[in-house]
């Protein structure tokens, strides 16, 4: 029983991560923007935190591994995309934006989980490019070609070290 309560702690972390995802999507559908960009950060910090207690507790499991990417895939995907897009005024690089942030999103967490990498990043981490559509949007602010730059960013071939 206290090998399953520990086997699960680091699934709530994510857990936690994913529901401030579907959480700040609902607000920045009401127009609640700031709390959308601020559940943001929330669900980094529990992101930060669910593969160091695996790793810590010694539970590491592919369910997981998979779970989390899932889980950031919304968080940091679908949210922050959903949050510039009801933050901009309509236009076809608007669109352009909200399809490729998350796509590329999407893309950059399975070629990380075909490919792990140890010690550094291919591209940058799509927690990265969430926090910053997030600190955008705690100002109100979208751009689209910052968002695409971002989305392009996410797929490039640039190491990034790890900290």
């Amino acid at each position: 029983m206290l090998s399953y309560l520990l086997k699960s702690i680091p699934n709530l972390f994510t857990l936690g991560n994913l529901i401030c995802g579907v959480f700040s999507i609902t607000f920045s559908m009401n127009e609640y923007f700031r709390t959308a960009s601020l559940l943001l950060f929330l669900a980094a910090f529990l992101d930060l935190f669910d593969g160091r207690i695996a790793r810590k507790l010694k539970v590491s499991n592919q369910i997981g591994v998979e779970l989390d990417s899932l889980a950031d895939v919304v968080s940091f995907g679908v949210a922050p995309a959903i949050l510039f897009h009801t933050l901009s005024e309509p236009s076809m690089m608007t669109s352009l934006a909200f399809v490729l942030y998350p796509t590329m999103g999407a893309l950059r967490l399975a070629r990380f989980n075909a490919s792990p990498t140890v010690g550094y990043f291919i591209g940058i981490p799509i927690t990265f490019a969430g926090l910053v559509m997030a600190f955008m949007g705690i100002f109100l602010y979208t751009n689209p070609f910052i968002t695409i730059i971002l989305a392009i960013l996410m797929v490039s071939p640039f190491r990034m070290f790890k900290l």
